[in-house]
């Protein structure tokens, strides 16, 4: 699997959260279909199969960048 690039990763978590929220408020034909795309983008972006496992691994991915992050940093100051 490709790994995404946090940005993109973080931008289909919100549009998935805002799809899901609109359709549980109030479900319509549109917000329904555009719940299925954002869970698809999703699902894609992470290799999953399922939302659940989709938001898994994205918590999972996004923990990953975290560290890489914080270790980037704590070799950068050490090398100050």
């Amino acid at each position: 699997m490709i790994l995404p690039a946090e940005k993109e990763l973080r931008a289909a978590l919100a549009r998935f959260t805002q799809t899901r929220i609109d359709h549980e408020v109030c479900p319509t034909g549109f917000t329904s279909r555009a719940l299925e795309d954002a869970t698809y983008t999703l699902c894609v972006m992470t290799g999953s199969h399922t939302a659940e496992q989709a938001l898994l691994t994205a918590d999972t991915l996004l923990e990953q960048y975290t560290h890489r992050t914080s270790d980037s940093r704590e070799d950068e100051a050490l090398a100050a």
